[in-house]
């Protein structure tokens, strides 16, 4: 890989920082590599938004190529909300754009004394005032940046006024509706005083060990992907395709997690948007698939189409039917900078709190909070971006929120991140991908839902258990949170359905390596036991690996009425098979020795 560049906004020094050869072959790139990086910068003492906080982006070994999916990137540091380890992937073309410039990463620390944005063209790097975009929403900056650098092609990462202001879901965008939403990085960025950061560069020859070998394996990748029933499904109806299918089954939340069925999922489904409002599709760098959605609303300008986690966050969770408004909410979260899950989550535990007579209208500056009512939703959002009367209070997320009106076991939330909207009392192997997710309850971390719905790879060593099973499938969900840490670390599309020997395909030309399989699963591995080892010295211990009080109760009604977790038998389970102890939450001494990790166990264990 190339060299990262490290840059100080303090002293304005920067440096070429050549990546350890050893920890390439270990970690291969994004949040792996990004966690080994910075390992010895996350202390429990250092605030998320201290200025020696680090915040790293970060490519991985094949991003820029021609693909399959590998147009992502990840940017890396310490959430706001959460104290804890933060990972946000995101796609489009600045990933790509930053390799094409020379470097596989920037990792930034400091602050600068006004706000300002870092321009990188063709590997050389221009700090410019950014005080007249200040102020300005993630996408006019862009489209203004792009004028001041005199480059219409440059790619621009930016946060909005959530950034800013410092709301601790606040997000990193580019490519206009491309997101880095989880775990607040925006935030970070904003105490940084760092406005956005674009890149240009037109290197065409990328590193790659066996170039001629890679081409022949992506290009047959590519072709298979193309053909795949899953592609096609996203490619038509997008990620809102999984919506009548996951109400059918309980598994996706209605009423702020209270309600196991929504009758209007028709109206918010893949394929209501397809009849009604959608108008083209748009696809991240050397992507076949282009599972995003362009929309065309009653002013007839093209916009951004709502994934399947917008959508829920302000459809069904809120009790809204309504996709045109829909859209328009997701997108002003997208406007201002903000996470949608961690919004729609906030905002329905207000919605909640109000019901049960905990918040008052003179919480709230007289408005109502009722199910459905999108103009107050509406009105949240922008009260929350601004941190203005109640928003000040839902910017800190749902268990602030929670803690402040004296209801902190009614926000569903694990180690302060709002949980996504994939219910586990309808896919239960959710319940540990929530709970031991080193961000925080986490979906991409580990998508099991997929497992649970027959999505099953026994290549990777992936079987397929009913989707109510308990502890007998925690060892499965394990080995799929190791293969996702793998995709996160190529930095690849999760959406891309390649089978396990392509990826050691990939690798091995990329890389120069001569993996297989099972020794591609121990990078994945490695990757999330350093993870979980940053968080055991931020202070996180066993008592973290739980679940909100909510999501251990049965529904009533829907697909999964009457069900209950039982996640003390999983989590037993599943430390079982991590080889970790069950009295601190660690990794035991042998297992982190296995993995090559010898200094993290010394670290921990003396």
């Amino acid at each position: 890989m190339q060299p990262i560049l490290k840059i100080d906004l303090t002293t304005g020094k920067t440096e070429e920082y050549p990546i350890p050869e050893a920890w390439e072959r270990d970690y291969l790139g994004g949040a792996s590599l990004a966690a080994r990086l910075l390992y010895d910068s996350l202390l429990p003492e250092l605030d998320a938004r201290s200025p020696d906080t680090p915040l790293l982006f970060m490519n991985g070994p094949i991003t820029g190529t021609a693909g399959p999916t590998v147009g992502r990137f990840v940017i890396c540091g310490k959430g706001p909300a959460t104290g804890l380890w933060a990972e946000s992937h995101i796609g489009g073309f600045w990933g790509p754009e930053l390799r094409f410039a020379g470097f596989d990463g920037l990792w930034i620390t400091g602050k600068a004394r006004e706000p300002v944005y870092l321009w990188i063209n063709e590997g050389r790097l221009e700090v410019r005032k950014a005080a007249h975009l200040w102020g300005q929403d993630t996408y006019e900056t862009q489209t203004l940046v792009k004028e001041e650098v005199g480059r219409s092609n440059a790619r621009v990462a930016v946060i909005g006024q959530a950034g800013e202001r410092g709301v601790w879901y606040a997000g990193i965008f580019c490519d206009h509706g491309r997101t880095a939403g989880r775990t607040g990085l925006g935030a970070v960025m904003g105490a940084k005083n760092l406005k956005a950061v674009a890149v240009y560069g037109k290197k065409s020859t990328l590193p790659l060990a066996r170039s001629g070998l890679y081409a022949g394996v992506r290009s047959a990748s590519n072709r298979a992907l193309r053909q795949d029933n899953q592609s096609q499904v996203m490619h038509e109806l997008g990620t809102a395709s999984a919506a009548n299918y996951s109400e059918y089954l309980g598994a996706m939340p209605a009423r702020y997690y209270h309600q196991g069925s929504f009758e209007q999922a028709d109206n918010v489904s893949g394929a209501r948007m397809s009849e009604s409002i959608l108008s083209g599709t748009s696809a991240c760098h050397a992507c076949v698939i282009a599972c995003g959605r362009v929309v065309t609303l009653e002013d007839g300008a093209r916009r951004k189409g709502p994934e399947y986690e917008t959508i829920v966050s302000f459809g069904p969770n809120l009790l809204v039917d309504d996709l045109a408004a829909i859209t328009r909410l997701g997108e002003l979260c997208d406007r201002y900078g903000m996470d949608t899950i961690s919004a729609g989550n906030t905002i329905g535990l207000a919605f909640t709190l109000y019901e049960q007579g905990m918040i008052t209208p003179r919480d709230t500056g007289g408005l109502g909070l009722r199910w459905g009512d999108v103009e107050a939703i509406e009105k949240l959002i922008h009260l929350t971006a601004r941190r203005e009367g109640i928003g000040e209070v839902l910017a800190h997320g749902s268990r602030f929120l929670g803690r402040y009106f004296g209801r902190e076991e009614e926000a569903v939330q694990v180690n302060g991140l709002e949980v996504a909207y994939h219910d586990p009392r309808g896919v239960s192997g959710m319940a540990l991908s929530y709970a031991t997710s080193p961000r925080g309850a986490c979906h991409n971390q580990s998508d099991y839902f997929m497992v649970d719905w027959g999505n099953t790879n026994e290549d990777a060593g992936i079987g397929y258990f009913s989707r109510h099973d308990g502890g007998e499938k925690a060892a499965n969900v394990a080995r799929h949170q190791d293969w996702r840490t793998v995709y996160n670390s190529l930095v690849m599309c999760i959406f891309a359905n390649i089978p396990p020997q392509t990826q050691v395909d990939l690798i091995n030309a990329a890389c120069g390596l001569h993996w297989d399989v099972e020794e591609m699963m121990r990078s994945g591995e490695r990757g999330w036991n350093l993870k979980r080892a940053i968080n055991n010295r931020l202070g996180l211990t066993r008592k973290n690996d739980r679940l909100p009080k909510t999501l251990l109760e049965p529904y009533a009604e829907g697909g999964s009425a009457g069900y209950v977790i039982p996640f003390d038998e999983m989590i037993r389970a599943y430390y079982a098979a991590r080889g970790w102890d069950l009295r601190t939450g660690r990794p035991r001494k042998e297992k982190l020795f296995a993995l090559g990790l010898e200094d993290v166990s010394i670290d921990l264990w003396g």
